[in-house]
């Protein structure tokens, strides 16, 4: 009688490392798709910035073996944070995912702003509603943007870092938009998006001053639908695709000009 011998079981992520100088990392890989295949882990990588990470970060980063590290933050942030580190042999491709004049105002506002302001321009939900429009608008309007990113990992950039500042929103739907070319369920898009929200991920508010009024609870309260991973938020960059294209598939042929050929190699490259 011949024994059977069970398949192995698919590789998971590695352990998440101590990194102190970047917040919100994490490998992607595991997460499954319609038709029963995962992404692999050791292929797509999202965290918050580098530009502030130690020489033991870098060393990390380095054993990964990036091919393409995506920084998708605008000539504001690179002013506000500075650049990324450099990581020996490793592409930096910056394509910024907002427009630096876009809500420069409004960013110097959540910073400096006093109380009143950010009740006039936070409150009664405003917050939060602002944060919905602009997932709409990235996805209405950086097809682009998005097309090139995804374009560039079926080719030849990975394994691949996707991040912003936080790592939470331009870098979330950078990935949210590869994660449902490579099939993966809404579900699990969603899930690892909430990630973002554990508190040893989440981006570091700032606020000028140091007096204690600058960070009251009601203060706080008010900033919080900024610094949050909303379900809402990822859900209103959904409807956005099946309002204007009708769903995905449409989506990703007409919206980022990705053809069945370009799938398939995404999919080789990235799942298992």
């Amino acid at each position: 009688m011949t024994q059977q011998i069970p398949p192995a079981p698919p590789a998971q992520p590695q352990p998440e490392p101590e990194l102190s100088g970047v917040r919100n990392f994490r490998d992607v890989g595991g997460l499954p798709t319609v038709d029963g295949r995962r992404v692999k882990p050791g292929r797509l990588f999202r965290s918050g910035h580098l530009a502030h990470a130690t020489d033991t970060d870098a060393e990390f980063l380095s054993s990964l073996g990036l091919h393409t590290v995506f920084d998708f933050r605008n000539a504001a942030d690179h002013s506000l944070e500075g650049a990324d580190i450099e990581l020996p042999g490793v592409r930096n491709v910056n394509i910024p995912l907002s427009d630096p004049a876009d809500g420069r105002e409004f960013w110097k506002m959540v910073r400096e702003g006093d109380l009143e302001q950010l009740r006039s321009v936070l409150g009664d939900g405003r917050a939060a509603a602002r944060m919905a429009n602009s997932y709409r608008q990235m996805i209405r309007y950086r097809t682009a943007e998005h097309s090139r990113v995804v374009h560039a990992l079926a080719e030849e950039s990975v394994p691949a870092l996707m991040h912003c500042a936080a790592g939470k929103d331009r870098a979330g739907l950078a990935i949210a938009v590869t994660l449902l070319a490579l099939g993966v369920e809404r579900d699990a898009i969603v899930a690892d998006y909430l990630e973002s929200n554990a508190p040893h991920r989440r981006y570091r508010i700032r606020r000028s001053g140091g007096a204690a009024e600058e960070r009251t609870p009601e203060v706080m309260e008010l900033l919080a639908p900024l610094f949050d991973a909303r379900a809402d938020y990822l859900t209103a960059a959904f409807e956005t695709i099946d309002e204007q294209w009708g769903g995905v598939e449409r989506y990703l042929a007409e919206g980022l000009g990705l053809t069945p050929g370009t799938l398939v190699r995404l999919r080789d490259r990235l799942l298992s």
